[in-house]
């Protein structure tokens, strides 16, 4: 099992960062012009550079410290990606419907949350893992439950329903949710000049995705 850290990357440095989503495609071309494209990762897989973020003295002891701590890329932790961290869309708040995560089938009584992109051709359905603790609102429905109708593994990501609340037969269970990216460092090795980052460079700090 991967060893993982329920900690947040420091959101201050997190704020200013750069990066996104990765994914591995092999293309092949014929004689004839045509391409042949397969994807080799049924995921994609997210890539930060967190150095942006640092621009104080501080932030940087900050997370040195950060990363001794978490002894290079041994521990994996919890990073805030500021550009896609909620199950709403941009600027609107998070409702109970704003995910499909399953169907009930009367027995069912536990979901993954997962967030979908896109709709018209080939939709992609993310696994949630790193859900905010107190951020997960579920409707069984189109009905928003009570909180004490389920509960949500932090760690994660799976809802499970109380007794004498599990969806029925047919009934569309939906989730809103804010969350976590689990990602490792990507080096063993944090170099820092402090002479270069008094003269304003920017030290790389690359994270990387990983599967807990």
């Amino acid at each position: 099992m991967t060893a993982f850290h329920e900690v947040l990357f420091p959101l201050d440095v997190a704020l200013k960062s750069a990066g996104g989503p990765e994914r591995r495609t092999e293309i092949v071309t014929f004689g004839s012009g045509r391409e042949q494209r397969n994807a080799r990762w049924a995921d994609s897989r997210r890539r930060y550079d967190a150095g942006y973020g640092v621009k104080t003295l501080e932030a940087l002891q900050a997370v040195v410290a950060f990363f001794e701590e978490r002894r290079g890329q041994l521990y994996g932790f919890r990073w805030r990606d500021r550009l896609d961290c909620s199950s709403a869309a941009p600027g609107v708040a998070i409702s109970p419907l704003d995910q499909g995560i399953g169907t009930g089938d009367g027995s069912r009584t536990s979901y993954q949350l997962t967030k979908t992109y896109g709709g018209g051709f080939a939709p992609y359905t993310r696994t949630i893992s790193k859900p905010v603790a107190g951020s997960v609102r579920v409707a069984v429905g189109g009905v928003e439950v009570a909180a004490g109708a389920f509960a949500c593994n932090p760690a994660t990501g799976l809802i499970s329903f109380a007794s004498g609340h599990v969806p029925p037969h047919g009934a569309a269970v939906t989730a809103g949710f804010q969350f976590d990216v689990p990602v490792r460092f990507d080096t063993d090795y944090l170099e820092v000049d402090l002479s270069a980052f008094a003269a304003g460079a920017i030290p790389k700090i690359p994270l990387v995705e990983i599967r807990v």
